[in-house]
């Protein structure tokens, strides 16, 4: 086909046959350039629009059980606005909650709507687990039975190994075999063990548990005690159950302070409260907090859950680790195979590796064994109640 070539000073472009010829007209001219301006113009603006519409990635699709409870109220809306997943990731979020609950949740969805989220494609309330753990990329296990007063911790126990064991079986037959899992409710390490147990063809090493809440107490504490931001303490490690026998450990955690880094132990200059003080304060900062406010922690937890995925997500800052409860066989540190225990780890691609090659003194090696003892007594019996 004849084309004409157009040239101005900077700008190219070619008109077809069809169109006027430039001739001694100038109207003609400027009329067949305007034109074509104008569907240059058009047709760049309909391609940017496609471009980015087809660049836009697919949503994931997050599950939270427990979803009418608190720590989802404070925890949902940092989900649906990219604190966690990317600031342009599209979310299908799926709340999960027990029947009664449903009513609560109705609310908890027209707030949600009420935010007018960008991100936030798809929002499904429900009460039954083939809907909940349908093609799940990623599930925030949140609900638990709470221990209620007069109950033994047994029997809270067998309570819970019921819950997860039928969340574990709808991830294996419904979710996703690349799923990421975290498992918050209460005991925490334990039901994770126990839902990973129960699907058994997704990895052990998808699931996790939550301990960065008290990853979180451990860092900030110090960070208080030195007189610095909470970004300014790095690397401490909190190592075993999330429970009172958990050990925060600073041995290799780093404070930036006065423009230089040095070990915690240098920048706090009080070894008596760093084996002590501090110690109890993390172990039992959760019970502090409900005796103070008469509700168990929220606020702080949903960030912590945060914090969690996204690093899952996202990977951790180079030369950082954090802490996560994750699936212990084969780990350099002595601890029984067969537990979901906190470990330090870093994380890349997605898939964490515990940091191998730390120095254990005599202290912190009794206080990971006193954790760890606990943690096998909770699994074995956890254990005898799978088959009831």
């Amino acid at each position: 086909m004849a084309t004409a070539l157009i040239k101005r000073p900077s700008l190219s472009f070619r008109l077809s046959s069809g169109w006027p010829v430039i001739g001694k007209d100038r109207r003609t001219y400027t009329g067949t350039v305007g034109r074509g301006l104008k569907m240059l113009t058009l047709l760049t603006a309909m391609y940017l629009v496609v471009r980015a519409v087809s660049s836009q990635s697919d949503p994931i699709r997050v599950l939270v059980t427990g979803a009418a409870g608190q720590i989802a109220y404070s925890l949902l809306y940092s989900i649906a606005k990219g604190d966690v997943f990317g600031k342009d990731q599209p979310i299908i979020l799926v709340l999960l909650d027990i029947p009664p609950m449903l009513p609560v949740l109705d609310g908890v969805v027209m707030e949600l709507q009420d935010c007018a989220l960008p991100l936030l494609r798809e929002v499904i309330p429900t009460d039954k687990v083939e809907v909940g753990f349908k093609d799940l990329d990623a599930a925030i296990l949140v609900g638990s039975m709470p221990r209620k007063e007069g109950m033994e911790r047994k029997d809270l126990l067998k309570a819970n190994v019921a819950i997860f064991k039928t969340q574990g079986a709808a991830l294996e037959k419904y979710a996703k075999k690349t799923v990421k899992v975290l498992v918050v409710g209460n005991p925490a390490n334990t039901n994770c063990l126990i839902a990973a147990k129960s699907a058994p063809s997704i990895p052990k090493e998808n699931f996790s548990c939550l301990t960065r809440l008290d990853h979180n107490r451990a860092r900030s504490q110090v960070a208080m005690r030195c007189g610095v931001s909470s970004d300014s303490v790095k690397n401490v490690i909190i190592w075993g159950n999330h429970s009172s026998t958990q050990y925060p450990d600073v041995h290799h955690a780093k404070v930036h302070a006065h423009g230089k880094e040095v070990s915690a132990y240098d920048a706090v200059k009080d070894d008596a409260w760093l084996k002590g003080d501090f110690i109890s304060t993390v172990q039992q900062r959760g019970a502090a907090v409900i005796k103070a406010r008469k509700l168990s922690s929220a606020m702080s937890a949903a960030k912590a859950i945060c914090d969690h995925m996204r690093d899952i997500w996202s990977g951790t800052p180079e030369g950082e680790f954090v802490s996560m409860g994750v699936y212990s066989n084969g780990n350099s540190y002595g601890v029984p195979n067969d537990l979901i225990y906190s470990f330090p780890v870093m994380i890349k691609n997605k898939s964490w590796k515990v940091v191998d090659g730390l120095a254990i003194n005599d202290f912190s090696r009794r206080k990971m064994d006193a954790t760890a003892a606990e943690l096998v007594e909770e699994r074995d019996t956890a254990v005898s109640f799978l088959g009831v």
